[in-house]
């Protein structure tokens, strides 16, 4: 539906009535640490948060077989117990209106040596037009901005008169299988929103991600005679710099990936982890490397394995001809990349409260980053829309996002919901979230 412009217009004054009380649950939000295995907390106030607003709320945990049945899951190799997923569902008096899912991941990365912080990582920390803190960008903010949107509506006296689902999600930063699991548990709906902090854009693709360990063996010696041995560590630096061919290959591939070709470097071989040897006065007689890779949409996972493992079976000894023995195990995304087709329903919509809010066009990108929403797109065909804020430093020192930006976020995707879920006139109701705001 369109909305007129006095229903605009009371709905944006009451992003603005309550944003203060969003500010303050956002960073509350923050303040809990909520690292991969250690989401419980946080989850416990985004359950009491949705439960408040009158929502069907379910909370499950994790089922290690269900997911691992899926194509699309990452392996699991850390234990689900009370990891869990928070689904509240808004449904309406007489369903007339499009459903939708708002999505958020609710995991962090880790913080690094936290003496590299100027603050806290958990502070959650207002300086001027930026909150700072770990996951305020990336995507506690957004994950908020859902909830307080659809406030929002409801304290103008309108009812969304679509379902809709609230999701609260782990797993996002390392395999992908909250949403999967949501997913998996049949919630589905006709658009996608995932607030993402993307700088006020709309992503258009992104790529997939495979994650995997490599093990390298070496010949421990004393190192009076060390020129005997051979060193496990420099070996797997060597196939490293190896894998680093795959990647200029594929890189060179850009132009003919749509929506890539105007990247400088859209596939990335990360190194993000290493551990070796035993002891200072000893060869190393071991070395293992965690490794991200990068991969374009229309590119599955199991073939882009195939040429990793297949690439490395080509390296056999090193520049000094010593032979190498390397093992890889995967350990976490498996997952493909995925485009957002131009031209849905659900992109059109957004274009329009977009540039009502912001008053300038859209703007659309592709991202070398990972994205759930390749989870809705490839796997039930749903337009998933990632839309966010602007933020700084995501997964690195003092991340933070920018104020004003969340707020015109939520206004946008405020007039989102009302426009694709269409809205009734109703009853003006308690606020709805004030009691989970300080």
């Amino acid at each position: 539906m369109t909305l007129d412009n006095a229903t605009r217009e009371r709905i944006l004054a009451e992003v603005d009535a309550g944003f203060d009380a969003q500010l303050a649950f956002t960073q509350e939000l923050v303040r809990h640490p909520s690292l991969r295995t250690e989401e419980s907390s946080a989850q416990d106030l985004m359950f009491a948060a949705m439960q408040d607003r009158g929502l069907e709320m379910d909370r499950w945990e994790l089922d290690v077989d269900d997911i691992a049945s899926h194509e699309g899951a990452g392996i699991i190799d850390v234990s689900y117990d009370d990891v869990d997923n928070v689904v509240g569902t808004y449904h309406p008096a007489l369903e007339a209106g499009r459903s939708l899912i708002l999505n958020g991941h609710i995991d962090v990365v880790p913080t690094g040596p936290e003496s590299e912080w100027a603050t806290s990582p958990w502070d959650s920390r207002i300086d001027g037009d930026w909150l700072t803190g770990r996951g305020s960008g990336d995507m506690k903010a957004g994950l908020v901005a859902n909830l307080f949107a659809f406030d929002a509506i409801r304290r103008a006296g309108l009812s969304p008169a679509g379902r809709i689902h609230f999701q609260s999600v782990v797993e996002e930063e390392c395999t992908g299988n909250g949403s999967l699991a949501a997913l998996q548990r049949g919630y589905t709906a006709e658009a996608v929103v995932i607030p993402e902090p993307e700088e006020d854009m709309l992503v258009r693709a992104n790529v997939g991600v495979i994650w995997f360990r490599l093990r390298v063996s070496g010949k421990p010696t004393h190192p009076r005679e060390m020129s005997s041995g051979f060193n496990a560590i420099d070996a797997a630096h060597h196939v490293v710099g190896r894998l680093r061919e795959l990647e200029d290959r594929w890189n060179a591939q850009k132009d003919s990936h749509r929506y890539f070709e105007d990247l400088e470097h859209p596939i990335n071989f990360n190194l993000g982890k290493i551990a070796g040897g035993d002891w200072a006065s000893s060869v190393p007689a071991w070395c293992e490397v965690d490794l991200r890779v990068a991969l374009y949409p229309g590119v599955t996972a199991e073939d882009a394995w195939t040429e990793i493992t297949d690439h490395l079976a080509t390296v056999v000894d090193d520049e000094h001809g010593h032979p190498i023995t390397a093992r890889t195990t995967r350990n976490g995304f498996f997952a493909e990349g995925y485009v957002l087709d131009e031209g849905s329903d659900a992109e059109n919509v957004l274009r329009g409260t977009h540039r009502e809010v912001f008053g300038d066009e859209l703007r659309t990108f592709t991202t070398p980053g990972y994205l759930d929403g390749r989870v809705f797109t490839q796997y039930a065909g749903i337009p998933a829309l990632v839309y966010g804020p602007i933020s700084e430093a995501i997964h690195g020192y003092d991340e933070r996002v920018s104020i004003e930006s969340v707020r015109r976020i939520t206004k946008s995707i405020a007039l989102f919901i009302a426009e694709w879920c269409g809205i009734t006139e109703a009853r003006a109701e308690s606020d709805p979230g004030r009691s989970h705001s300080s």
